[in-house]
């Protein structure tokens, strides 16, 4: 059985515009869509509930299904052929999608990301489902151009999917990840990634840190290129280009997400971290500020 595409959606624009997103994706997939609205009703109340307490329950469930309603159209008026269901799930809202996210090949929501005219920020549920999905999670800014989601007018360029590497940690699902969402947009695929002079006392004999200077960041690039080269192989038809930068990713992240497609950046998976679920510093600086969508991908 195929596992669908999955949008939580809520009565905000963002979710909307994540909605539209989610089903253009769920058609270049060729997977099903499956549209989903989060509430705290309890189907089976005790006895001594009062009465007004299952009447507001009742009233939860008609704006579960006008929810839901408003964004079924939204979808079915861009992408008709789209295979759809919607259903309501008992909340609370960040539970109850990181439960279904389980069934699912991605979950995607909206966001409103971060602005320093309004404050607004990315929600909780959002941030808090990122942080904790078994499966990628994409987030949705409520103005996405159609050139932006792979969906454009055939033979129009496409802008690129970025990823954001780490060198020192490579996985291989954030990879897979880019590269064929990459090739299934036929968008180029833009990699970048950091490096940082480590303190003397911290390298080996024959470490990339011993190098001189100016031919540190020539032997990062090569790292970077090695890295990629099995990736290259598995999707030929992807055009491939690198940034390897001094210092933090952030700022030439940020940079290549302007006009891109899509980002790409990994989170590990902290299953029983004593400090909860949570985004590494860069991933949490790019949910925040990249304005086009940003998938967030697990690995171990």
């Amino acid at each position: 059985m195929l596992r669908p595409v999955v949008v939580g959606v809520d009565e905000s624009p963002e979710s909307l515009a994540a909605a539209e997103w989610a089903a253009r994706e769920a058609l270049l997939r060729d997977l099903p869509l499956r549209l989903v609205h989060a509430w705290n009703w309890s189907p089976h109340p005790a006895s001594d509930v009062p009465v007004g307490v299952t009447a507001a329950g009742a009233a939860q469930r008609v704006r579960a299904r006008t929810t839901l309603d408003k964004a079924e159209a939204r979808v079915r008026a861009a992408c008709p052929t789209v295979r759809l269901t919607a259903d309501p799930l008992e909340g609370p809202a960040s539970a109850a999608l990181i439960r279904v996210a389980g069934q699912a090949e991605m979950l995607v929501l909206g966001s409103r990301g971060l602005s320093a005219v309004t404050g607004a920020v990315v929600g909780s549920v959002a941030q808090s489902v990122s942080a904790a999905a078994p499966v990628p999670v994409v987030l949705v800014r409520i103005r996405v151009p159609d050139s932006w989601d792979g969906m454009s007018t055939p033979g129009a360029p496409r802008p690129d999917v970025v990823l954001g590497l780490d060198l020192a940690d490579p996985c291989d699902e954030v990879l897979e990840f880019a590269f064929a969402a990459a090739a299934l947009r036929g968008a180029r695929l833009h990699v970048v990634s950091a490096w940082r002079s480590p303190a003397f006392y911290s390298v080996g004999p024959g470490e990339v840190g011993l190098v001189e200077g100016p031919r540190r960041e020539t032997e990062w690039q090569g790292f970077q290129e090695a890295v990629l080269q099995s990736w290259r192989d598995k999707f030929p038809g992807v055009e491939v280009t690198g940034t390897v930068v001094e210092g933090r990713a952030v700022t030439p992240l940020l940079a290549r997400a302007e006009g891109a497609g899509l980002v790409v950046v990994g989170r590990h998976a902290r299953e029983g971290h004593r400090l909860g679920h949570h985004n590494g510093p860069v991933t949490h600086a790019v949910i925040h500020h990249a304005r086009c969508p940003v998938a967030i991908v697990p690995h171990p």
